[in-house]
């Protein structure tokens, strides 16, 4: 072989070298960036694609594979999602944070199912911003999980929480425009909702119904959240749910909505809106204490269909109506005790068809009557008359005012629910 032609293949060789060497270092910086430092893999999201070399779908299988725990660090700005992504089921914990915070993941290509699938315990999601699901932005199987600093805009459901679920903490979280902001098929041991923002969800913001009562474990404690502009901001059903210190503004059907058993709502402040505070329908043993309630159409607190309700201590001021107690069970009463009603536009109190226990209350210069009591007759069927107990109430402007107080006492609404309004129903 001649010189030059061994210079032409030498040449050759070395610039096919250069090409493989340049292709390696374009794999590697898009490849995920793993450490294995101190037990923890950790594993940086170069790549917003639905697939490839430093993607969210493959830091999900390196962490799955990970001998102990691992962090997911998201590192640009956008993902978009196509196809669904691998559950996390790593038994050691994984962390999914977005560096910087705020990184967006757009699941609107996505046909069906969730964008994350938590699947394995000790899992935590920080400082993302998930939109247009489907389906749930989260998809809850595991225990001891933590959202924190994230957003979830546009999806079916944000946090869709299984009955095994429980050790779970939502702390610090945007929610707008949902269907459904937390759905919970049970109450779990150590639900915390705590410090979220609620707004312009289409059903509810949180959503915690069973058709079966389950009542014997612990609540899930939902305090210090903010509510606004909301279908409705809480509906909760044989599921024991505490909802504490929360701001309820502008619910279109009603702040609370209670069905079933074990519910406790307590020193909330709820302000604004064309519907009602709380509703307590078909419920036992529920108890609405010591809220703040104003600025409603309708009523502050209806208690409906129920048994051994207790409404204690609650400031109504300035709303449509105050109190409604509507068929209720004559064995076991609902109490009202110790509430204060403010110059509500129509009637204080209103009962129809129900007999509870009224004691120590006080509605001042109510618009129409104080107190209005009527017995119902349904189409066809027998009157069920009106037998409230009265002890030391103070009511402004007419006192017990019995059905013969005509025009006045006829418009109140709580006589066209006593038929009873259809129960809420899980969110499909």
């Amino acid at each position: 072989m001649s010189v030059s032609r061994r210079s032409a293949v030498g040449l050759g060789v070395l610039v096919l070298l250069s090409g493989v060497v340049a292709v390696g270092r374009w794999y590697e910086k898009q490849s995920p960036a793993v450490d294995q430092a101190a037990g923890n893999t950790v594993v940086n999201v170069t790549n917003g694609g639905d697939r490839g070399p430093g993607t969210l779908r493959e830091a999900l299988f390196i962490a799955a594979a990970a001998k102990g725990s691992a962090t997911i660090s998201i590192q640009v700005a956008r993902i978009t999602v196509q196809t669904a992504l691998p559950p996390l089921v790593n038994p050691h914990g994984v962390s999914v944070v977005a560096h910087p915070s705020g990184a967006q993941i757009d699941a609107h290509a996505l046909p069906a199912g969730p964008v994350f699938d938590i699947a394995g315990p000790n899992t935590s999601i920080e400082g993302l911003h998930i939109s247009n699901c489907p389906g749930a932005a989260i998809l809850l199987r595991a225990v001891r999980f933590r959202l924190r600093a994230t957003t979830i805009e546009s999806c079916d459901v944000g946090v869709e929480a299984a009955e095994n679920a429980s050790d779970t903490l939502l702390e610090d979280n945007h929610f707008m425009k949902n269907k459904v902001a937390m759905r919970f098929g049970a109450a779990g041991h150590n639900t915390v909702v705590d410090k979220n923002e609620f707004a312009n969800d289409k059903e509810a913001a949180l959503w915690a119904v069973r058709s079966g009562s389950d009542v014997s474990g612990d609540p899930i404690n939902v305090h210090d959240n903010r509510f606004s502009e909301e279908h409705t901001g809480i509906v909760a059903g044989n599921i024991p749910i505490l909802v504490e210190h929360n701001e309820f503004f502008n619910s279109q059907e009603a702040a609370v909505h209670l069905v079933g058993a074990g519910a406790v709502i307590r020193g909330n402040r709820i302000s604004g809106g064309a519907g009602m505070g709380v509703v307590v329908e078909n419920v036992r043993s529920a108890i609405v204490d010591n809220n703040e309630i104003d600025g409603l159409a309708a009523y502050g607190v209806m208690v409906r269909g129920s048994a051994n309700a207790l409404v204690r201590g609650n400031r109504i001021h300035n709303t449509g109506y105050g109190l409604a107690f509507v068929l209720g069970d004559a064995k076991s009463p609902s109490t009202a005790v110790e509430n204060t009603i403010i110059e509500t536009k129509f009637n204080g109190i209103d009962v129809i068809g129900d007999s509870p226990v009224l004691r120590k209350n006080q509605v001042l210069r109510p618009h129409a009557l104080a107190l209005h009591v009527d017995g119902f007759t349904p189409p066809g069927g027998q009157k069920v008359e009106a037998k409230p107990f009265l002890d030391d109430n103070t009511f402004d402007k007419g006192g017990w005012t019995p059905a013969a107080a005509g025009a006045t006492a006829a418009a109140s609404p709580a006589a066209a629910a006593a038929p009873g309004a259809a129960s809420p129903h899980p969110a499909q």
